[in-house]
């Protein structure tokens, strides 16, 4: 069993938006109705950010929690990285805004955008910072506000996204604890499968575009499902092996949460029961890079995840991207 330097996971932070807009909701929106939605979905309810929020106010929050739960000062990070594809604006990054308001005045600053397996790319990425001696704390947050890019008329697609944020402190942990191993990927033919059509620079924001709606997600919700479906279980198989464990070795699963049916093929794969799968779908839905932390955050606070538990993350996302990672949970339990 071999270790990535012993870096890991010393703090999580989670931060959800207070309206709920539920299947009734939606109900009342477009042609669909809360038996199709749960069936088809798993989804019962999703939170939305009020019009005054944006992705930079949900990430501050779920930061500052987090940082309070690592018992690390703004001003000890080196690092801050924010996975979104709902920047505020597409520059500054908003990055630079959730150190501002942290405080965070020594930090480096970036986004990162790979959709829904953005969370576990900045993982990768500032566990390698660490690893290498260049920096000792960095903040990771998956966070989008999906409502904003979200049509409200396409009954296909508003029934899945809400809007969350999520953090984790990285940092230096005990000898054979932290992350274990990362598996990361990327398919670009697929990219036309899941996509915002129009706002960057090959097709500029302009009257037509928003009179033809192309500002919102735009999904091939079928090829989407087989692709989520083929690379979920499989990228966890190679995270473990690379790790050196098998699936008898895993405590918990933390997945994306897109769609029960992607999950369950994915626990099914790996032979794994109920009791070791984390989910919350049902009260979220599709928080994109939010997803992963926002679960892990709740498990842990729950007292589910326990010290020196096996945990794989695993996700897939537009681009199209996939991810996992293996570690070995290093936080006392939640008393």
């Amino acid at each position: 069993m071999r270790t990535m330097g012993s870096v890991g996971i010393i703090g999580t932070g989670a931060y959800l938006p207070e309206k709920v807009l539920t299947n009734a909701d939606l109900e009342k929106m477009v042609d669909t109705n809360d038996e199709w939605i749960v069936s088809r979905t798993g989804i019962r309810e999703r939170r939305i950010a009020a019009e005054d929020q944006a992705s930079s106010d949900l990430a501050t929050e779920a930061a500052r929690r987090a940082l309070e739960d690592a018992g690390v000062d703004p001003e000890e990070l080196d690092l801050i990285i924010v996975a979104t594809v709902t920047p505020d604006m597409l520059f500054p990054a908003t990055a630079c805004l959730v150190q501002d308001r942290l405080g965070a005045e020594k930090a480096a600053t970036f986004d990162l955008s790979a959709a829904c397996t953005g969370f576990l790319y900045g993982l990768a990425s500032a566990s390698q910072f660490i690893q290498s001696g260049m920096y000792r704390y960095a903040l990771v947050v998956g966070v989008d506000c999906l409502s904003k890019i979200t049509d409200y008329t396409d009954r296909n697609t508003c029934v899945l996204f809400g809007d969350g944020a999520g953090a984790a402190v990285l940092g230096p942990v005990g000898e054979g604890e932290g992350f274990f191993s990362f598996e990361l990927g990327g398919d670009g033919s697929g990219g036309p499968l899941l996509m915002q059509p129009a706002g960057g620079s090959r097709r500029p924001a302009s009257k037509e575009s928003v009179d033809e709606r192309l500002h919102f997600i735009s999904m091939n919700g079928r090829e989407v499902f087989k692709f989520a479906v083929r690379v979920l279980g499989a990228s966890a198989e190679e995270a473990l092996k690379k790790a050196g464990l098998t699936k008898e070795d895993v405590d918990f699963l933390i997945p994306h949460q897109a769609n029960h049916r992607i999950i369950d093929a994915a626990v099914q794969r790996l032979g794994l029961s109920s009791d070791k799968v984390v989910v919350n779908l049902d009260r979220y839905g599709n928080m994109s890079s939010a997803s992963i932390p926002v679960a892990l955050d709740e498990a842990v606070k729950m007292g589910r995840i326990r010290k020196g538990d096996i945990l794989v993350l695993v996700g897939f996302g537009g681009g199209m991207t996939w991810g996992a990672s293996v570690l070995k949970w290093s936080m006392d339990t939640v008393s």
